[in-house]
């Protein structure tokens, strides 16, 4: 699974007022390029603060202020900040969805130590944790399931869209995806990459 058709995939899903929440990092940056949204002021992101843990609240607070369910597109890294509030959803049964795009790293400060740090890795690979996201959603008294194939992310999207709480689901990605177009550090226009490799 891509990042790309991934968030295609949700997209099939989204009603004309789904209010889409994100954390901070890579998922953030793929969903303001890929998500097809119906009307203006439904997507909620802190843009460019960095403030990890952000999208739980927004996700929520989109839900209960809207009277719609709301999606929340989130990483492993920037969820582990302030998942704690997922029983602030369950207590509530705020009608959300949660699409955690899980590549095991902190994937935008990777991607930069990959790109112009010559991949001196420093603290960036979330693998040793182990968590289970799943078991844990299901532990606060969430529903979840794991997607590892477009065919299970399908089943779960449709499972999600139909439960009247809180429901998270696990996307395995591969923690090599970068966000494209970027531009480097100190760089200008002239300096855009567009690809890797070349």
């Amino acid at each position: 699974m891509t990042p790309r058709n991934v968030i295609t995939a949700l997209n099939r899903h989204l009603g004309p007022n789904t209010p889409v929440a994100t954390d901070v990092g890579q998922h953030q940056m793929w969903a303001a390029q890929y998500l097809n949204l119906k009307k203006s002021r439904r997507f909620i992101s802190s843009g460019g603060l960095g403030t990890m843990g952000f999208g739980m609240g927004a996700a929520i607070g989109s839900a209960m202020g809207t009277g719609e369910r709301s999606v929340l597109v989130t990483g492993d890294g920037s969820f582990g900040m302030n998942l704690n509030e997922m029983a602030t959803a369950v207590v509530n049964r705020v009608p959300m969805v949660i699409l955690l795009l899980n590549n095991g790293v902190l994937g935008m400060v990777r991607q930069w130590q990959t790109l112009f740090f010559d991949k001196h890795y420093s603290n960036t690979m979330l693998t040793d944790r182990q968590t289970d996201f799943v078991k844990l959603a299901e532990a606060f008294g969430a529903r979840a399931s794991r997607a590892l194939t477009l065919e299970e992310l399908e089943q779960a999207l449709t499972e999600a869209f139909a439960w009247d709480g809180p429901y998270l689901i696990d996307c395995a990605i591969d923690k090599d995806e970068f966000v494209l177009p970027m531009l480097p550090p100190g760089g200008s226009m002239d300096d855009i990459i567009v690809r890797i490799g070349d």
